[in-house]
């Protein structure tokens, strides 16, 4: 089954510097993202976390596929102990002004068994995602 990917893209009063750091830096994304025990923006770089709801957490494979530093960053997304396989692309664009452009893009979504699981539907990632990079990194990139 093909499903489109979810795409998201907001502008943050922050220069692309900052942005960078907030979405490679584990410090910085703890406060915003996934308590990640460490991540490294490097091409192989394997990563894991928790998450999900208060009923059912579950754990998050990943692996850095692609870096241009400053720039771009993908990494694959998987769960343990179910089928699929999907990617997350975070892109950034000067917006002018010392702003930056975000650009999310999670593709293979139609690979997890979301008919057996609400949690791995389109809109429950979009649902996600909305609140992460709409709410919760702007947040953090914007605060006083």
């Amino acid at each position: 089954m093909k499903t489109d990917p979810f795409v998201i893209e907001r502008t943050f009063t922050a220069p692309i510097p900052a942005v960078w750091q907030a979405i490679t830096d584990p410090g910085q994304m703890k406060e915003w993202y996934f308590d990640l025990e460490d991540f490294k923006p490097e091409a192989g770089f394997k990563f894991q976390f928790l998450a999900g709801s208060e009923q059912k957490k579950y754990l998050h494979i990943c692996k850095v596929t692609e870096v241009r530093e400053g720039s771009k960053l993908t990494y694959s997304w998987q769960y343990d102990n179910y089928e699929g396989q999907s990617w997350v692309t975070f892109e950034l664009f000067d917006a002018g002004d010392g702003k930056t452009r975000v650009k999310l893009t999670h593709t293979g979504l139609g690979s997890f068994p979301s008919k057996d699981d609400p949690a791995f539907s389109k809109q429950s990632f979009a649902d996600g995602w909305t609140y992460i990079i709409g709410t919760s990194l702007k947040e953090y990139l914007e605060k006083e």
